[in-house]
């Protein structure tokens, strides 16, 4: 309990944190602080490209095993399966209806790739190695949970279809292509294209998140003040239980394969994430009729923050006291 105290108090005192917590607090306020949409997309651009690039590279250092494809292949187990979890919660916890509950199930098998991030920079700052090849699971888990979503409605009697628009969404979504190209980029120049620029992805790479941060706190702030009216009791503690069974079913995963004490908190804090930037794409296609609101306030506005202040501190501290790290 101690060590996760600490890191939480650590994680709160953050730049990081604080960037969002400032974002959040002049949202509520209603000041008139905001990032242009141009530089909020540039922002996400840099991220996804240094993120993707330097996994890449730890693959290419790493070398392709039987781990890797192992560790691959449960994040897509783990993406596949977690929605369908969160569509039982959902239909015992809340009022929401068949659609909703499937929308809202697609995000939480998806990945938060910036929460992904700020695991990472808490690793780092703790001295806890991990496995590069994480961002390459976080690729994988992408799409299988907008399968599952579909799967849902489908076996319910719904009439979407995997059409060709919805395939080229999920498929071809930017986020995703981004992150995956520059993976194979890092992979094919390696740690020589790495010390190449250097210098534009590594040291301002922190910069950049507290901004990107700051901007996601105020979209974070702006739907808890607008849409309160979604954020019923079965709802919100929906936001906070469905993160804690995706992390233990993570970290189950992350012990049988192995993975370092920094593997397992990964895969937990993806496990754990909800998306808000691939899926509700997805699901403005796949499921037009699902309310956004709902969705994104979940996902943005509660899960979020959770997994950010408190999440990954926890996540953090049961990696290390289960794999004596």
């Amino acid at each position: 309990m101690d060590q996760i105290l600490s890191l939480a108090a650590t994680n709160l005192l953050s730049p990081i944190i604080l960037s969002f917590a400032l974002g959040v607090a002049a949202s509520l306020a209603r000041s008139d602080l905001s990032v242009p949409e141009a530089a909020a997309k540039a922002l996400s651009i840099y991220l996804l490209f240094a993120i993707g690039f330097k996994g890449g590279v730890s693959v290419a250092a790493h070398g392709i095993d039987a781990k890797l494809g192992l560790t691959l292949l449960a994040g897509i187990i783990l993406s596949a399966g977690l929605p369908i979890i969160a569509f039982a919660l959902l239909k015992v916890m809340t009022g929401l209806s068949r659609l909703d509950a499937a929308a809202v199930a697609a995000h939480y098998g998806s990945i938060s790739i910036v929460t992904f991030v700020a695991a990472t920079s808490v690793l780092q700052s703790s001295g806890i190695a991990s496995e590069g090849y994480m961002v390459a699971v976080a690729a994988a888990m992408e799409a299988p949970a907008i399968l599952s979503a579909l799967w849902l409605i489908t076996r319910g009697g719904g009439d979407q279809r995997m059409d060709g628009d919805l395939w080229r969404e999920i498929l071809l979504n930017g986020s995703i292509v981004l992150l995956v190209g520059s993976f194979f980029i890092g992979w094919i120049t390696g740690e020589k294209g790495l010390e190449e620029i250097s210098s534009f992805i590594v040291a301002p790479f922190k910069g950049v998140l507290c901004l990107f941060l700051l901007d996601m706190g105020l979209v974070a702030g702006r739907g808890l003040r607008d849409r309160s009216d979604v954020l019923r009791p079965g709802v919100l503690a929906f936001g906070v239980l469905m993160p804690i069974i995706g992390s233990t079913l993570g970290a189950v995963f992350g012990l049988v394969l192995g993975l370092s004490t920094g593997g397992v908190a990964l895969l937990m804090v993806l496990s754990a994430s909800a998306s808000y930037i691939a899926v509700p794409a997805a699901m403005r296609v796949a499921l037009p009729e699902a309310n956004p609101s709902i969705y994104l306030t979940l996902s943005l506005g509660v899960t979020f923050p959770f997994n950010l202040t408190l999440g990954i501190p926890l996540y953090v501290a049961v990696a290390s006291a289960l794999t004596g790290g």
